[in-house]
């Protein structure tokens, strides 16, 4: 409750914590708690905090029907595994469809993909072109030689000329036009054979 005016001043409840009440600086210097995981004073140590988790949520992988649908025991992984059971049902009404029969049919082409039969050949004519050839003739090309020492491509064997005969030691030899045995000089025999020992004085 509010009291009566004083001037211009009226008493009133606090609101907040004053200064006289501290020792300390004041409530607005508070140390942060060494309790708990939020707000910790970070020069201090922390220990480890766990929480609680709830259950975990489901899964598409391990969502099922749940206990609450019998399964058949002939159902299993594999399908449906019952004992042979005839039904006694109506014939099913079917629509009437043309279809071709038997003897429309032919199966003579067929026996000689079926039985052994001997080779046959047909005689036709021979088709009509519906354009002429366009192609050079054989007298268009110029085949390479396939003889010779260069040809294009087959390998050459080894090739041999003829030539004339050597006038050397013939009877058409001009010997005078050949140096006689006078236009040699002697050959000092330590030029081909071992020279023996020289001395100086």
């Amino acid at each position: 409750m509010e009291g009566p005016w004083v001037g211009t001043w009226r008493p009133h409840p606090r609101r907040g914590p004053i200064l006289a009440e501290f020792s300390t600086p004041g409530p607005k210097y508070w140390l942060p708690g060494t309790m708990g995981h939020t707000a910790h004073d970070p020069t201090k140590y922390r220990a480890p905090a766990y929480s609680f988790r709830g259950t975990k949520s489901l899964t598409e992988a391990s969502c099922s029907p749940g206990p609450c649908y019998f399964i058949h025991p002939s159902i299993t992984k594999t399908g449906k595994h019952v004992g042979p059971s005839a039904h006694v049902t109506a014939r099913p009404t079917t629509k009437m469809q043309v279809t071709p029969g038997p003897s429309d049919y032919t199966t003579e082409p067929a026996d000689r993909h079926v039985y052994l039969t001997a080779p046959a050949s047909s005689m036709k004519s021979r088709p009509k072109d519906t354009t002429g050839f366009q192609t050079p003739g054989p007298g268009t090309y110029t085949l390479p030689r396939i003889l010779g020492p260069r040809t294009v491509y087959t390998h050459a064997e080894p090739c041999y000329s003829m030539k004339w005969k050597s006038d050397y030691q013939s009877c058409f030899q001009d010997l005078a036009k050949t140096p006689g045995p006078a236009a040699f000089d002697n050959v000092e025999m330590d030029v081909y054979k071992r020279s023996a020992p020289k001395y100086s004085m």
